[in-house]
């Protein structure tokens, strides 16, 4: 039976592997940076990419019809983490300015940068998969093997989403990095643990479209197809993951590595968890050379004490004021046929809280 022994965090150089992974592998997310006018393909404009490793950068060269999606993936997780983290102190606030583009916070092995790596590789799935659907790229289109009559009696048919090219892409994109840094180290574990729960989030929560065939819209012939969910369900799934995330520390069995629970009553994690190495900081207290703004200033909920977004919570504690303000709002709103909603413009005062600077 295989010996398991906990590797020596004492020792500075495994500490620094295991907690930093300098090669940051969330750079590439700085694409979404690029005007649109600015080409992510072909030789020279994949060699003048910043954020990509060198890895990535043979990917671009090698496939590069793929590059304007992995573009498309990066503006997808910004707007998806921002949105699921807008009333959390680490809010996905992005700096001005670079190729890291949510800070040193991501050289963390934090339950945060577990969040952005899944996010990060399944919106690469996504966006490449539904470029596939669509017809914009060569070396895919539907998902044909998706075929026959399934145990509920309709038929296979349509353009099912071909997620299994989206994956693989992401595989050998998104991960890349992490595999040219090897596998003895607890970083690239983990982010690769992580980049895997993401894609896993898609594959699991996979749905099915059909359209009814026969006389006068009866339903004598189903034919249905497979496509993604939305990519806000997504986010949705691995927000719940990352609330239930499991601290982890790299553990020697035998003559390899793994990552098991710091506490050993917790069991471990499935391949749908996510997983960290590290605590977060508190996000409290403006930190520029991290790219934490802090919460000072921040709007809040003040009716609530123990919700997510609270002040108590987001203001670190009873430091926040309120104030009045006028909104304009839509108000009086009218059907008009056909087929318009008209509404009116009202001012209301409503109270705002906001965490004291």
């Amino acid at each position: 039976m295989p010996t398991v022994s906990t590797v020596n965090l004492t020792a500075p150089l495994l500490l620094l592997l295991w907690v930093t992974h300098p090669t940051m592998a969330t750079n590439w997310l700085s694409l979404a940076r690029l005007p649109r006018s600015r080409p992510v393909s072909g030789a020279a404009p994949c060699a003048r990419l910043r954020g990509l490793t060198p890895g990535q950068v043979g990917v671009c060269r090698a496939r590069g019809e793929v590059m304007e999606s992995v573009r498309k993936a990066a503006e997808m997780v910004i707007e998806e983490c921002q949105h699921q983290f807008r009333n959390r102190r680490w809010n996905c606030s992005t700096t001005p300015r670079g190729i890291n583009v949510f800070g040193r916070v991501m050289n963390q092995g934090t339950r945060e940068a577990a969040f952005v790596h899944a996010l990060s590789s399944a919106a690469v799935a996504v966006a490449v998969t539904r470029a596939c659907t669509r017809g914009e790229l060569e070396r895919c289109g539907c998902d044909r093997k998706v075929r026959g009559v399934s145990p509920e009696g309709f038929q296979w048919s349509g353009c099912s989403d071909n997620l299994s090219y989206g994956v693989a892409f992401s595989q050998t994109f998104v991960d890349e990095p992490e595999r040219a840094k090897g596998l003895s180290a607890g970083r690239p574990l983990m982010n690769l643990h992580n980049n895997e729960a993401g894609r896993k989030a898609i594959l699991h929560n996979m749905q099915v479209e059909c359209k009814c065939h026969g006389v006068s819209g009866s339903c004598e012939l189903r034919t249905c197809w497979k496509v993604m969910p939305p990519f806000r369900r997504v986010g949705v799934v691995l927000k719940e993951r990352f609330d239930g995330a499991t601290e982890v520390r790299l553990t020697r069995i035998g003559s390899r590595t793994a990552l098991l629970p710091r506490d050993p009553q917790v069991k471990p994690p499935a391949a749908r968890d996510l997983v960290y190495l590290a605590p977060s900081p508190d996000f409290c207290h403006l930190d520029p050379d991290n790219g934490i703004p802090g919460t000072a200033g921040r709007r809040c909920n003040g009716t609530s004490r123990l919700a997510p977004d609270g002040c108590e919570l987001v203001c670190c504690g009873p430091g926040y004021r309120a104030g009045r303000a006028e909104v304009v709002q839509r108000c009086s709103c009218k059907f008009s046929w056909c087929c318009s909603v008209r509404c009116q413009q009202c001012k209301n005062t409503v109270t705002i809280h906001t965490c004291r600077v």
